[in-house]
């Protein structure tokens, strides 16, 4: 089987800690050992040790001794698809909820007391289940454990009417954020209301609707938990650098004393069929046309379910797909995917297309209907399999770089299948698939079968779609007091209150256990004769090597007037070789796993390498074709230029790029700075393909490029794999243009006009001092981090926790070479826009004028103290320290002063920097939403009140 490829290559991936089970004689009283697994020697694998306690626990073990730092995640088995029909959003809403406090944990504590650990914390929800998850230095896992275990058995103590108003408010807010005021938000949860009957769980979106969210009371609220967040219905995974022995221990200690919850019958898959093709309409405020088609098809069991992938795959994924060929390519459309959209009752196979402006969804139909016709003739080869399953292989090394992922693995799988790893049963039925099977799938899923069709259409652009509606979605209603299912819910919750005793004092918060010791990479370094700086750190905990080559060919070195020319020269070079097309380059690298990319940024181009180690060779081979013989066609020139313009057209939407854009214009004056560096229509028009041919000569250099490389390699075997480097010469790298920066006398408004916005983009922004490590740059974003740089900052709690304007609110300093800035912003309720601006000047001047306080101080010391036992576990992680150690030339030691100042910075010193840095009359406001509805309030601030134009 091909998986056998892989072997040599994962075995000991996880074996850096011991897996060994606590002997049966050894375990606490109350734990029960179910099962243990080691890495094999035959198949991949993520070893673990599952446990269960007598209230019903599943504890699921992951021993990873190669970090200092644990991985919590405690997944419940609800999610939106167990709400009451009339209730959507409520597991969503109760997700906030959950970190609101509980009865031994004070309100805001919970994520106080993960940031100042170090520690990193969230929790989502989707339509099967809820996790909540934290990633915190190793000697902070029994606090972790007395944080989860207090919510499962002590939350009702502490909600509060206020509290789920807050939150109601807060999610409100994240709906308008991340569905209405986005473009093309609400598509999904159109689809899925014309695809599942009314009474279908899945025919509601998770975040929920409007209505039903002010339907929902806290009452509701206690009557959910009780139902579904019993231990029984949980699995806690705990994955990294942890004793067995002693995590069961506290594991027992913390959450045995739980009572259970009612039992929770497993739900019944219900895939769905249609007996003929829906079309709906959305009309939305976009100017690109969108088509989402939708074929029902079975659930995540099913033995369909891997060809059905490979089928996406195959017409909608990666350059060799036939929709990208066919449509993409030929400049028909803007972009296509397909994928099989799979959650834990049913799964659809969905294909997307997204037009150029004007198009005519009717004619994208038919051509995507052709693309069908095209594939059914032309079936499925085995070459196709071939680079999908060797995409994937790797793909499945890769994932396994952190503790998270490989947490968050276990902790899926015991959830929806009872089998924690399934690593190597995946690869198996992946292997398995035949060309036949993808095409039985087709033939019997999508082949001439009805299916759901959305069009996207352009507001008061209706004569765009593909076809008339002629279905129009129902919502289940919400059950009466004294139904069935109302009644049989009430009788689940009477018997379901339970009060967890308390054997211990559990009103104090665990210590931490002893101290980490952090493993900051061990650095190599060397210089090439034709001036390239190389960088690097062995990483053998994966057989994988990633290399990022640094080109001083950024929008700051492109000629004044012709911004978007880097991105459109990284973008050309990528489409393939004198030798290779763009296709043959894909397949290639598909079978090999590796792949390949070519980003420009403001001061540079980026060329990534990743790949397996035993690959990297003929991988190199073929980043080198791609970066020293570009083709550099006019034909591929003119169709990335047409699709860069539409493309602009398309991500310039959104409210967030126009405040951003609108952050540019206000604060420089020239060009390179103040435009867009992925261009405008002005200044893409103007470009021509001499002028790519023209930016590649002059600046893809060797001069002043840099090399990064994390992996399975060392020093000389990196250096004997890129010996080739050597004979590249090239012309001397030009220095990136000066920044011009626009001053103020006083602080305006900028007023950017988005008629009918639910929600504003609220920002306050200013010049600031350039890049140190060590100066006060640093030390000011040390002064800014409880005033706006952590969920339990000042602006935030102010704004999210105590107003419910929004979903949040953040502020960062950032200093480059010439300069910096510092920003502050929340998008916000649209009614509350002008007490926004008020509150944020508030909480700047209270700042600039008081500073912090002692226990601020002694927060900010221990959160950002700590932050470094995470900071180097992945590859990532490890190239972005150097990535940053070469661009500002900092010694490799940097981060230890760091620390060393977080440890004696004076109160007094941060003070000085917040009045120096945070008076708001010296910040510009930006603000993006409905400027005729907005301007009478804003004018009452006696603000000068500026309105900006930004393109599109």
């Amino acid at each position: 089987m091909r998986y056998f490829i892989l072997t040599a290559a994962l075995l000991g991936l996880s074996g850096c800690g011991l897996n060994q089970a606590v002997p049966n004689a050894s375990l606490p009283e109350g734990v029960t050992f179910i099962e243990q697994k080691n890495a094999q020697n035959d198949a991949p694998s993520i070893p673990y040790q599952k446990y269960q306690l007598q209230n019903g626990l599943t504890v699921v073990l992951h021993p990873d001794a190669s970090d200092p730092l644990v991985h919590v995640d405690v997944t419940y088995h609800v999610g939106s698809a167990r709400e009451v029909p009339g209730k959507s959003g409520f597991a969503h809403f109760f997700e906030h909820m959950m970190f609101q406090g509980s009865k031994h944990v004070g309100d805001q504590q919970h994520f106080k007391y993960v940031t100042e650990s170090g520690g990193s914390v969230n929790g989502t929800t989707n339509r099967d289940r809820t996790n909540y998850y934290e990633t915190v230095p190793a000697n902070e896992l029994e606090k972790m454990l007395w944080l989860e275990s207090d919510r499962m058995g002590f939350l009702l103590e502490a909600v509060s009417q206020r509290k789920f108003e807050i939150q109601r408010d807060t999610v409100k807010n994240e709906r308008a954020q991340n569905v209405d005021n986005r473009p093309y938000g609400r598509v999904q949860e159109t689809l899925a209301a014309a695809l599942y009957p009314p009474e279908h769980p899945y025919s509601w979106p998770t975040i929920g609707y409007i209505e039903d969210l002010n339907r929902v009371d806290v009452n509701d609220l206690k009557a959910f938990f009780l139902r579904w967040y019993g231990p029984n219905n949980a699995t806690l995974t705990i994955g990294g650098d942890i004793d067995a022995k002693q995590t069961l221990e506290w594991v027992e200690k913390y959450f045995g004393d739980i009572p259970r919850g009612p039992d929770v019958a497993k739900a019944d898959k219900w895939p769905v069929t249609i007996d003929s093709d829906r079309f709906v309409t959305l009309e939305d405020r976009i100017q690109q046309p969108m088509l989402v088609m939708s074929w029902p098809t079975l659930d995540p069991t099913a033995e369909s379910r891997q060809a059905l992938d490979m089928l996406a795959s195959v017409l909608g994924q990666g350059r060799n797909s036939l929709l990208y060929q066919d449509l993409v390519k030929s400049g028909k459309v803007l972009s296509a995917s397909a994928y099989q959209d799979c959650a834990e009752l049913s799964c659809n196979f969905q294909l997307y297309v997204l037009a150029n402006r004007g198009q005519d969804l009717t004619q994208v139909r038919k051509d995507v209907l052709k693309v069908l016709d095209a594939f059914k003739v032309r079936g499925i080869k085995e070459d196709d399999l071939d680079q999908v399953k060797g995409s994937a292989e790797a793909g499945a090394v890769f994932g396994l770089q952190s503790v998270h992922g490989k947490v968050a693995q276990l902790a899926s799988n015991e959830t929806f299948y009872g089998e924690p790893d399934r690593l190597a049963s995946w690869l198996e039925s992946l292997d398995a698939v035949t060309t036949k099977d993808v095409e039985n799938v087709f033939d019997t899923f999508v082949w001439k079968k009805p299916s759901v069709n959305v069009s996207v259409v352009p507001d008061g652009h209706i004569a765009l779609e593909a076809e008339p509606q002629n279905f129009t979605a129902k919502r289940a209603m919400s059950p009466s007091e004294d139904s069935e299912e109302r009644a049989d819910d009430k009788g689940l919750v009477e018997t379901a209150q339970r009060q967890t005793p308390e054997t211990f004092d559990r009103s104090v918060a665990p210590s931490p256990n002893g101290a980490v010791s952090v493993n900051v990479p061990t650095l190599y370094h060397s210089k090439l004769g034709n001036g390239i700086e190389i960088s690097g750190a062995e990483s053998s905990e994966t057989p994988t090597v990633a290399l990022h080559l640094i080109l001083p060919a950024g929008s700051l070195m492109a000629p004044e007037g012709k911004n978007g020319l880097a991105s459109l020269t990284a973008d050309l070079i990528a489409e393939g070789s004198k030798t290779q097309t763009s296709e043959e380059i894909a397949a290639k690298l598909d079978r090999l796993g590796s792949s390949i990319s070519i980003d420009a940024s403001l001061n540079g181009t980026t060329v990534s390498v990743s790949s397996l180690t035993k690959h990297l060779r003929e991988t190199l081979l073929i980043a080198g074709d791609v970066l020293f013989n570009p083709a550099l066609n006019q034909d591929d020139f003119d169709r990335l230029k047409k699709q860069t313009l539409e493309g602009i057209r398309f991500s310039h939407q959104t409210p967030q790029w126009q405040a951003g854009q609108a952050r540019r214009e206000v604060l420089f004056k020239d060009e390179w700075h103040a435009l867009p560096s992925e261009g405008t229509f002005e200044t893409l028009n103007s470009l021509t393909l001499e002028d790519v041919k023209a930016f590649y000569a002059e600046n893809y250099t060797p001069n002043k490029a840099r090399l990064i490389a994390v992996g399975d390699i060392d020093k000389a075997g990196l250096l004997s794999a890129t010996q080739g480097l050597n004979r590249w010469q090239g012309a001397e790298a030009k220095a990136p243009a000066k920044a011009e920066l626009n001053t103020y006398d006083q602080s305006q408004i900028w007023l950017v006009d988005k008629p009918g916005a639910p929600q504003s983009v609220v920002q306050m922004v200013r010049h600031a001092m350039p890049f140190d490590a060590t100066g006060d740059m640093f030390r000011t974003q040390l002064a800014n981090f409880n005033l706006a740089g952590n969920f339990n900052s000042r602006l935030n709690l102010n704004l999210r926790e105590d107003k419910g304007y929004t979903y949040g609110a953040s502020g960062y300093v950032v200093g480059g070479k010439d300069g910096g800035r510092i920003v502050y912003q929340a998008q916000v309720r649209a009614n509350s826009t002008l007490d926004t601006v008020k509150e944020m000047q508030q909480e700047l001047s209270q700042m600039a004028e008081n500073g912090i306080s002692d226990d601020e101080l002694a927060f900010l010391r221990l959160a950002v103290g700590q932050k470094d036992a995470l900071s180097y576990e992945t590859p990532r992680d490890k190239a972005g320290l150097i990535a940053t150690i070469m661009r500002h030339d900092l010694p490799s030691d940097y981060k230890a002063q760091q620390k060393a100042i977080i440890g004696s910075v004076s109160k007094k010193q941060l003070n000085t920097l917040a009045n120096t840095w945070f008076q708001p009359e010296d910040y510009q406001i930006i603000i993006v939403g409905d400027a005729d509805a907005l301007t009478p309030s804003l004018s009452t601030l006696g603000l000068p009140i500026k309105r900006l134009v930004i393109e599109n």
